[in-house]
């Protein structure tokens, strides 16, 4: 696991096998933000999964769910609602099941979901039901997002599980996608 004190942005090495390598770092600039500099390499797969999504005709969200070690990609979606007719096919919904079947179980217990746009009152009770440790997000919903900008839905007293969130991850190249894609409809 990556130490927060560690001066090296180790966060883009990223090996064939899908596991995030903190100690093979493919650039040495200085990490400025060390709680947002270790998720940028999970967090630029998300904005790969989210082209996919764009390509697709769905807004261009993704997210990747990582394991509890915080190195390997457990499972990866993007929205698919246009793609499947789904009104639940979200990037987080859809990365959640696909983690839950490649870890057997429901409960993600330690693991991080890293998403492009922060999740709507949907996803982020998926979140919560799932009880994943972290939820890192790049781009704000002002307009329905339910983990600190509108709702707060993630963070809750009154529920049993709070993962943690950390925002802002990459949040420029994640606004960015999604302006272009509505400017282009």
């Amino acid at each position: 696991m990556t130490d927060p004190n560690d001066p090296i942005d180790r966060s883009d090495s990223i090996d064939p096998d899908n596991s995030i390598d903190p100690d093979h770092p493919t650039d040495h600039t200085t990490a400025t933000d060390p709680l947002r500099e270790r998720w940028r390499a999970p967090m630029r797969l998300a904005l790969a999964e989210a082209e996919l999504a764009a390509q697709g005709g769905d807004v261009p969200v993704g997210a990747v769910v990582l394991s509890p070690d915080g190195t390997t990609v457990l499972a990866v979606g993007h929205n698919e609602r246009e793609a499947v007719g789904d009104p639940t096919a979200h990037a987080e919904i859809l990365a959640l099941r696909r983690a839950a079947v490649a870890l057997g179980e429901w409960r993600l217990t330690g693991c991080t979901l890293v998403v492009t746009l922060e999740p709507c009152t949907m996803c982020a009770g998926a979140l919560v039901q799932s009880r994943v440790d972290r939820v890192v997000y790049g781009a704000r919903d002002d307009k329905a997002g339910a983990a600190g900008s509108l709702w707060d839905v993630v963070r809750d007293r009154r529920l049993n599980h709070r993962p943690e969130v950390v925002h802002g991850v990459l949040s420029e190249e994640c606004a960015a996608q999604l302006t272009d894609f509505f400017r282009k409809r």
